[in-house]
């Protein structure tokens, strides 16, 4: 029995001192402070096979922190991680939650992680899932808390998040969907990109299952509305409108029947990609030379005892 105990508790140290390694093997979380930073991961499209994809400046797509719409960083907050700027990278009490719930419904569909973890996922780690990943993703998203502004561990998000058929961060949504910069959304589109965010592929993709994003996106202006980034007449405005990506419906319909060769939309000096209409890429290349002022540390929008000021 001694020996087993032994052999336990070597084979768990081993574990630790492995997990340990491979993150200190890591690039520094301090990196990521620098706005000029740029770096390449792996992004999968649809096929289920990998191409690298720039994040920062160098991608054509980057959208810094002041030119996002406070509608758009609230919906995703709102939505996906509402103790964002209480917490310290893992939402204690969203754990419980979810742990309560998977006992209740005896599965393991709700999940706990907060923004900065799936930022820390998306940015350092592979998507599969092991305990080794998630206590990985625990203590990046841990140490980026240390060393990055709220406002920084949203614009990378932001900016990252997958969209639809290798349509990656929300600059590249904003033009795929809606033909404009992310500058330009209204509330209603805002609140739909972030509706599409738990599964465009399958759940939430909008030539699949319009209806159940465009009802998601109304449960998302409803909470723009209750936290007061809206007021009344711009939150009836935004359900009264309804988004116009019909015109795409055609071109995502043959992406998913034939597979096409991909180029990267991480720089600019690439040929536009297949299933992106040129014209939408002239208009978003000549907004994209407009000087914008540089993204402050500040909040989207300040809470005051858990309310948001109204834009």
């Amino acid at each position: 029995m001694k020996k087993i105990i032994l052999y336990l508790l070597l084979a768990t140290t081993a574990y630790f001192l492995y997990v340990a390694l491979s993150l200190a093997l890591m690039p520094p979380i301090s990196d990521l402070v620098d706005k000029k930073f740029s770096t390449t991961i792996q992004v999968k499209d649809w096929q289920g096979d990998y191409h690298p994809f720039v994040v920062g400046p160098k991608n054509r797509y980057w959208t810094s922190t002041g030119r996002i719409p406070a509608e758009m960083k609230w919906a995703v907050i709102l939505a996906e991680d509402a103790n964002f700027y209480k917490h310290d990278g893992i939402d204690v009490k969203a754990i419980k939650n979810a742990i309560k719930y998977d006992l209740e419904k005896k599965s393991l569909k709700r999940g706990a992680s907060t923004i900065t973890q799936q930022t820390a996922k998306n940015l350092f780690l592979s998507r599969e899932k092991t305990l080794t990943r998630k206590l990985k993703e625990v203590y990046l998203a841990y140490r980026m808390e240390q060393e990055l502004t709220k406002g920084r561990i949203i614009e990378f998000y932001l900016n990252v998040v997958e969209l639809g058929p290798m349509v990656y961060g929300i600059g590249h949504g904003a033009q795929y969907y809606f033909g404009k910069p992310v500058s330009a959304l209204t509330p209603r589109e805002c609140a739909f990109l972030a509706a599409m965010l738990p599964g465009p592929r399958v759940a939430y993709n909008p030539y699949k299952n319009l209806g159940k994003v465009l009802k998601r996106s109304d449960m998302i202006l409803g909470l723009l509305r209750k936290n007061g980034v809206l007021g009344e007449v711009e939150y009836q405005a935004a359900l009264a409108q309804s988004p116009n990506v019909g015109r795409l419906q055609q071109k995502v319909d043959e992406v998913i029947s034939t597979p096409p060769v991909f180029s990267s939309p991480s720089s600019a000096r690439n040929e536009p990609e297949k299933s992106v209409d040129s014209e939408v890429i002239k208009k978003e290349e000549s907004a994209a030379v407009v000087p914008q002022s540089e993204p402050t540390d500040s909040k989207p929008a300040n809470i005051q005892e858990g309310q948001v000021e109204k834009k």
